[in-house]
């Protein structure tokens, strides 16, 4: 079932939107080498409580997942693909590349959006990585109209990333979002046109291309959250909510 949002439901879901991107774009100042990634998610909760919302992420459980995840934000380095766990022991270092991913909850709706950020000078490589990543999730975002499909937006995905030759992360996809962090339908970053859920005005949906310097295979650390590359080849996620209108989409956490 996937459930319509009406107009009066996105004065909520644009304030839960706007708060995300007030993180993001704390990160972007906060962010340099010397910082642990716990005073980031510190950080990041202050923001988000002195907003009047609620982080979404922090207290979150997944079935099979006996520890909820613990912090506001999943925070992500060179490697780790998604979920990593903040902590006073990961301090980030020149060079390296971190997703930030963060979820917000307020007047009864979630916002959710993620960028993966350089950490002071980063490599030629890493630098491609995260364009295209980027880029990726743009040609996206113009595929999220009434009448295309969640196969048109994974297509437009893989399509461009392979132009690079860089890997997909496949076990993992966007979301639809709402009243629920998530909900139908999944978005994956691969598909065939024309396949899957017919998009339709009202629909809000998280578009999030993850994308691997390596080969497409990911594992899960023990502590059962962190998701890194199986070849430890770097990582790059973007993500942006976005609702589905008659005009086009409407980006709800527009954090350029």
């Amino acid at each position: 079932m996937f459930l319509l949002k009406k107009k009066t439901d996105l004065v909520n879901m644009r304030k839960a939107g706007k708060v995300v991107v007030d993180v993001l774009h704390l990160m972007k100042e906060l962010i340099r080498p010397g910082i642990d990634t716990l005073t980031l998610d510190e950080k990041a909760e202050e923001l988000i409580r002195k907003e009047k919302a609620k982080p979404a992420f922090k207290g979150y459980r997944v079935p099979g997942i006996p520890r909820p995840f613990p912090g506001t934000l999943c925070v992500s380095i060179n490697n780790e693909v998604v979920h990593g766990i903040p902590s006073r022991d990961r301090v980030l270092e020149e060079g390296d590349i971190v997703s930030i991913d963060v979820g917000s909850f307020y007047g009864g709706y979630y916002g959710d959006a993620a960028y993966t950020y350089p950490v002071g000078e980063v490599s030629k490589e890493k630098a491609e990585l995260l364009y295209v990543t980027k880029e990726a999730l743009d040609i996206a975002v113009k595929m999220a109209v009434p009448g295309n499909t969640v196969g048109d937006i994974g297509h437009a995905v893989e399509t461009f990333v392979k132009k690079w030759d860089f890997g997909i992360v496949r076990e993992y996809a966007g979301h639809g979002i709402g009243r629920k962090l998530h909900e139908p339908p999944q978005i994956p970053n691969y598909g065939a046109p024309g396949t899957g859920v017919t998009l339709k005005e009202g629909m809000a949906i998280a578009i999030e291309p993850m994308v691997m310097l390596g080969e497409e295979k990911v594992k899960t650390l023990p502590d059962m959250w962190t998701v890194v590359t199986a070849d430890g080849s770097d990582a790059a996620h973007f993500e942006k909510s976005v609702f589905i209108t008659e005009d086009g989409p409407e980006v709800l956490t527009p954090w350029e």
